[in-house]
């Protein structure tokens, strides 16, 4: 044989090996459960007032949008400082909708904002990926005035 008809049948008889072996299935329920319980892990900083705790869930990368994008963990860092300070939380959040990927790397949490009175004030929509076995960080933010259904 040739030169490169032995690099073409390794190149085949490497993708007929790849295309064989299956990645393990993820358990999506199990993957569904932490991501909500990280939500709501993320969603107690602000009831707790840690600011150290909210810093922990955000990506390096993060981009939140809003009247203004931020990119980056820093910029969300300096942006949401303010809202960790003072004895009461200005609003909260929690998880009503949380969807994993078939490939468990990626989950979206969204659901209702409250302000103090528990008013529902706006909708969060959260994208989550996972950076190593249990852990996820935000990737994606948005939150969006809160719009009631018409009557």
């Amino acid at each position: 044989m040739t030169r490169i008809a032995l690099l073409l049948f390794a190149a085949v008889l490497t993708g007929c090996a790849s295309a064989g072996s299956r990645a393990a299935p993820v358990d999506r329920a199990e993957l569904t459960r932490q991501v909500a319980d990280t939500e709501r892990a993320f969603a107690k900083t602000m009831a707790d007032r840690d600011f150290a705790a909210f810093t922990g869930f955000l990506a390096d990368e993060t981009i939140w949008f809003g009247s203004n994008t931020l990119r980056g963990k820093q910029a969300v860092m300096d942006a949401w400082k303010a809202f960790y300070e003072g004895p009461q939380a200005p609003f909260s959040w929690e998880p009503t909708t949380t969807e994993v990927l078939d490939s468990g790397t990626l989950a979206l949490t969204s659901g209702p904002v409250h302000d103090p009175s528990g008013k529902q004030v706006a909708v969060f929509m959260s994208i989550w990926r996972q950076e190593s076995p249990g852990v996820w960080r935000i990737v994606f933010d948005r939150g969006c005035g809160h719009c009631p259904p018409k009557k």
